[in-house]
């Protein structure tokens, strides 16, 4: 499938470089089949050396090569890289879009004839274990959400959503790792107040989530009865979820999520309002 297009990746930055990086490790695709674009003359050296593929910095040239056209740059300069391509785009490219909060119908305005595919990404693509919520455009086939899939599922998992949801997945799996990253950091210091190293309870915290992760996916039970099998009557774990739960943990946490799908419809009717105008 992957293996037939002619990939073209516009915004070749951390988000872009991780998507390019699994496609040719997954073997999906061949080097010759894609061309990235960046912003300097310093990346495009660096890029090419790095992965054996053709990268520049011109935009269109890559709109013009490619029939699966993949936009990872950020919303704040969106408008200028569509106003810059939109006329090397052919109809019928399938555009893959990253940019947060960015609706299919925006793009769709900007780029008469490309089948738009929404996808929200979050930031462990960069190392392969990433998960990427997909909504089709209005003129996206089931093809198109295909190939967006394929795409993603190189760098982790997919989930086929509506586009209503995109702005929940924002708040929950978009920003989720800022959530973890600040329980890690909790974590880290509550070992270092009982007497643990830093380092060797930075160590422990990582790897009691990922542990804890791989085996909620590989189980596939409910998080709740996995944490039933840790907490004994009387134990240590009952006495720590006894003070989470007074401490209002699942509160704050879905109050997170919640107010970061806000935010994230916010932002996103504002870019919306700019590319319209």
């Amino acid at each position: 499938m992957l293996s037939e297009r002619k990939i073209g990746i516009i915004g070749c930055g951390n988000i872009g470089e991780a998507l390019l990086k699994g496609l040719l490790a997954s073997g999906a695709i061949s080097k010759d089949r894609v061309r990235a674009s960046v912003r300097t003359a310093a990346r495009v050296t660096a890029l090419a050396a790095a992965h054996g593929i053709v990268a520049t910095q011109d935009n269109r040239a890559v709109a013009q090569f490619a029939d699966l056209l993949v936009l990872a740059v950020k919303p704040q300069i969106l408008g200028r890289v569509l106003s810059e391509i939109a006329p090397g785009v052919r109809e019928g490219t399938v555009v893959v879009s990253v940019a947060a909060g960015v609706s299919t119908a925006a793009l769709e305005a900007q780029l008469d004839g490309a089948r738009v595919v929404r996808t929200m990404p979050n930031t462990p693509v960069l190392v392969r274990t990433g998960a990427t919520a997909v909504a089709a455009g209005s003129r996206a086939t089931e093809e198109d959400v295909a190939l967006a899939q394929a795409l993603f599922d190189s760098v982790g998992i997919t989930e086929v959503l509506d586009e209503s949801q995109m702005d929940a997945v924002t708040g929950l799996s978009g920003s989720g790792p800022a959530y973890l990253f600040l329980i890690l950091d909790a974590l880290c210091d509550a070992g270092v107040k009982v007497g643990i190293r830093r380092t060797v309870a930075q160590r422990l915290a990582a790897q009691t989530i990922l542990g804890s992760t791989k085996l909620l996916i590989e189980s596939g039970a409910h998080p709740g009865l996995l944490k039933d099998m840790v907490t004994s009557p009387g134990g240590t774990a009952i006495a720590g979820i006894h003070t989470l739960e007074a401490g209002g943990l699942r509160t704050t946490l879905m109050n997170a999520v919640e107010a970061a799908t806000r935010r994230s419809a916010e932002l996103g009717a504002q870019v919306d309002a700019a590319l319209r105008v």
